[in-house]
């Protein structure tokens, strides 16, 4: 059986790693370990992973999403067979086409077709001209409602929102801000510097930055991080808070003393 790495995949499927890495936590998948752990996808993986991916972008619920890949997997060839696949929806049917041949699986409601060669070297899903167009608020709203029960659907539902609104503010602050309280610190960084950007460096994702980098114990760059912030937004408290903190600790005792009296000043505080 042929195998494909990350990067097959990422190629194949124009998935981010950040993307196949939320569709495997939350269970869509699960792909074999080889040499130094690396991840093995098979020939279903991919169109399961993409399935999956196009089906929570289109809102179907997650157990129905589940449900419906395991029985898709559980009918899949090994390979991409010389008669061609197709994946598509009729009304609320999942229907396989197989060359000539045809047959259903239990799924939810969506508009989706899938057709390609992965040993050519292409593998894509098409969605059906009657597909609603998405919107990129709508999805930061549904990722903040999932975020404490599904934080992988809500890192999805983050990750198609800057994608398709990249200067959304609040969907880049939200990534980043997920990616960092699961510990994926480094995928946070990205995520905070494309979102500076997207965002024509806004304060608050050069503070939600320097936050990070001080986690990754990186306290040179935060403190720049926090600089920016403060002079794109000098009313920016916390910002003038925890730069006064940060000098204290670099021994930097004049310019703590400054910014600990401006936080004092901005809040009112003694």
């Amino acid at each position: 059986m042929h195998h494909y790495g990350v990067r097959d995949v990422e190629k194949l499927l124009h998935l981010p790693r950040s993307t196949i890495r939320a569709l495997i936590q939350a269970g869509f998948v699960s792909p074999a370990r080889g040499p130094r752990r690396a991840w093995q996808f098979s020939f279903q993986d991919l169109i399961v992973l993409r399935t999956a991916q196009e089906l929570w972008a289109a809102r179907v619920p997650r157990r129905r999403i589940t449900r419906s890949m395991k029985e898709l997997r559980r009918h899949l060839p090994e390979a991409m067979p010389l008669s061609g696949l197709r994946i598509l929806a009729e009304d609320d049917r999942v229907v396989v086409k197989e060359g000539a041949a045809r047959w259903q699986v239990d799924s939810g409601q969506y508009l989706l077709a899938f057709e390609g060669d992965p040993a050519a070297g292409s593998l894509s899903v098409v969605a059906s001209p009657a597909a609603q167009p998405r919107d990129a608020r709508e999805r930061l709203d549904e990722g903040i409602a999932l975020e404490e029960a599904d934080p992988a659907g809500a890192l999805l539902a983050y990750q198609e929102a800057v994608e398709l609104d990249p200067a959304l503010l609040d969907g880049q602050i939200n990534l980043g801000c997920l990616l960092h309280e699961m510990g994926r610190l480094a995928e946070a960084e990205r995520a905070y510097r494309a979102g500076l950007t997207a965002c024509s460096g806004a304060p608050a994702l050069h503070y939600n930055l320097a936050l990070l980098l001080e986690d990754m114990g990186r306290n040179q760059q935060a403190l720049e991080a926090y600089r920016a912030a403060i002079q794109g937004d000098p009313a920016l408290a916390d910002g003038h808070y925890n730069l006064a903190l940060l000098c204290e600790r670099l021994g930097m005792a004049k310019e703590a003393i400054r910014h600990m009296a401006r936080y004092r000043k901005l809040t009112g505080r003694k």
